[in-house]
């Protein structure tokens, strides 16, 4: 288990190009099988008045590394005006959004991970930007309170 998580937010932290250390990572983890799982944090972003962009598979990797499930994805979300707003102010956060959910099965469970976008903070020198990274981060902890709480 401690392998499977690691090796997640390794993959999570590539995908984002940033360093992090534990207290910037958010789990939760659902009684749920997989697809109902899936279902219920899709459904519980969409709940917090966000636009779900893509579900992306990163199974591909995590076979050639000898994991022999493909019950991972991450969920790519967001606000579209916010997301445009700061691409269009600033550019080089581009790359880090959409926000980003990862998750996977474990046994007859499931397990979702994500940054902490407070971790951001520290390169915001706009207070609006300080704002939607504060409320991104409420966000997800409640979006990951419906996903552990759901039946």
């Amino acid at each position: 288990m401690k392998r499977l998580i690691l090796n997640l937010f390794a993959i999570i932290a590539a995908c984002m190009s940033i360093s992090v250390s534990a207290q910037d990572v958010m789990i939760a983890r659902s009684k749920l099988n997989f697809p109902e799982a899936m279902s219920s944090l899709q459904n519980a972003i969409i709940n917090h008045k966000y636009t779900l962009s893509r579900v992306q598979r990163i199974d591909i990797g995590l076979t050639k590394a000898g994991f022999k499930t493909d019950l991972y994805r991450v969920v790519f979300f967001g606000k579209q005006k916010e997301l445009k707003w700061i691409s269009d102010q600033y550019p080089e956060l581009a790359a880090y959004l959409p926000l980003k959910i990862a998750i996977f099965a474990e046994r007859d469970e499931a397990v979702a991970v994500a940054l902490d976008p407070g971790h951001y903070i520290q390169v915001a020198e706009d207070a609006r930007l300080k704002d939607i990274y504060i409320r991104w981060t409420r966000d997800i902890q409640s979006i990951l309170k419906e996903f552990r709480t759901a039946e």
